[in-house]
């Protein structure tokens, strides 16, 4: 080619290489807004944009008025989507349109915290742009008579958390029939706390009593709010093959209490006192290892024990699935001074199980079995200065265990 060629093209293809950023804006499809959706508790709100595909997205909050604003590009509002009304910490939402961005503004009832996240398609949803608004770590009226209980000189009540699984916008699992399993656990969890509150020397507190969705890590911290001395999650299994059914109760592994010992170790300036009253942030690096490792160990054997005792009862009611305890890195689990365990009742994936999670006489027999086993552990080992104590050294009746009705007990 000709210098005289050369010099006519390259202003050509100069302009061809401007164009291009425009003409690939223009050509990239935009994203449907599908819907809006809120969900509100009594100490968080969740805001959730469903979107027809991945999206980028910014989030400010605004003050005079209290306002949290999430911008969308590349966005447009899809047909019939409406702003849901206001409810929790939002009097109102607002939506529009600006040239190729769709902004989304949340007018507070007052100022708060926000964070947002773009999560993955599931089964249920598609994309979703999640706004969470709060998520103090626990119940301001709750706290007040449980700590003030827990200073008391005289015997106190054992604080059992009861955490029901998932929801709000996150129904867990779901049935072949459409159960959910953020429903049925959730009753299972009432009734449990109805159990625990009438038993003598223990008292309930549920982190979420409602159909929204809590964090995983706010339910683990409003039970150490409340200064629980034992942590039960409820779920409900799923998988593929539905003809696989029963019960299992898992514990931390120690992986995960590894895991968050890190956690704790590099935060422990911001994190709060374990629940014996020591805070970690004025020790030096090994006092504070081997503090928070001994309150770990100790959590994990009451675990272990707790979740055994649970796991024997709830086999005099239904199959058992795993006849050992089971270990795992559930986040919920991981607080490292509170024994904790998450019982799986059944696998709502199996259609018999499903139509047994629905019934309120299976229901209560779960939450009964539960109760039982907490129970029974708790009486063989009553924490000190608790009225469980007082009342075990008096000879109160231990637990009755419970019988299948078919006669099939140990």
């Amino acid at each position: 080619m000709s210098s005289r060629a050369s010099r006519a093209i390259w202003p050509l293809l100069l302009a061809a290489a401007m164009c291009l950023p425009t003409q690939a804006l223009r050509a990239a499809p935009a994203v449907d807004v599908r819907a809006v959706r809120l969900w509100a508790g009594p100490d968080s709100t969740r805001v959730v944009v469903d979107l027809s595909g991945r999206a980028q997205h910014s989030l400010t909050v605004l003050k005079n008025p209290d306002r949290v604003v999430l911008d969308v590009p590349s966005a447009r509002l899809g047909i019939g989507t409406r702003a849901p009304a206001g409810a929790g910490a939002v009097k109102a939402v607002r939506m529009s349109r600006h040239s190729d961005e769709v902004r989304i503004v949340l007018e507070l009832a007052h100022p708060i915290r926000a964070k947002s996240f773009l999560t993955q398609p599931n089964l249920r949803y598609g994309y979703r742009l999640v706004v969470d608004l709060g998520g103090a770590a626990g119940t301001a009226a709750a706290d007040v008579p449980v700590k003030a209980q827990h200073a008391r000189p005289d015997a106190r009540d054992l604080i059992i958390a009861i955490d029901a699984g998932h929801g709000g916008d996150d129904p867990g699992a779901i049935g072949k029939n459409g159960t959910r399993e953020k429903d049925v656990v959730l009753a299972i969890a009432r009734v449990l706390a109805q159990r625990v509150d009438a038993e003598p020397g223990m008292k309930a507190v549920l982190t979420r009593n409602g159909d929204y969705f809590v964090p995983l890590r706010d339910r683990m911290q409003r039970a150490r709010a409340q200064q629980a001395d034992l942590f039960v999650s409820i779920h409900a299994d799923s998988i593929r093959d539905r003809s696989i059914d029963g019960s299992s109760v898992y514990i931390l592994s120690q992986r995960g209490a590894t895991d968050e010992a890190s956690r704790w170790l590099a935060e422990r300036e911001n994190a709060s006192d374990l629940i014996g009253g020591v805070s970690l942030d004025d020790k030096d690096n090994l006092l504070a290892s081997v503090l928070l490792d001994l309150s770990q160990s100790a959590a994990l054997n009451a675990s272990q024990l707790a979740a055994e005792s649970v796991l024997h009862q709830l086999n005099q009611v239904g199959e058992i699935r795993k006849p050992q305890v089971q270990q795992a890195r559930f986040v919920v689990l991981k607080s490292p001074d509170i024994p904790s365990m998450l019982v799986e009742t059944a696998y709502i994936s199996n259609p018999q199980e499903e139509q047994r999670l629905r019934a309120q006489t299976h229901q209560a027999k779960l939450a009964e079995a539960i109760h039982q086993g907490i129970r029974e552990y708790f009486y063989a080992n009553p924490p000190t200065g608790t009225r469980i104590e007082q009342l075990a050294a008096a000879g109160a009746a231990r637990p009755v265990l419970a019988t299948r009705s078919s006669g099939a007990g140990e």
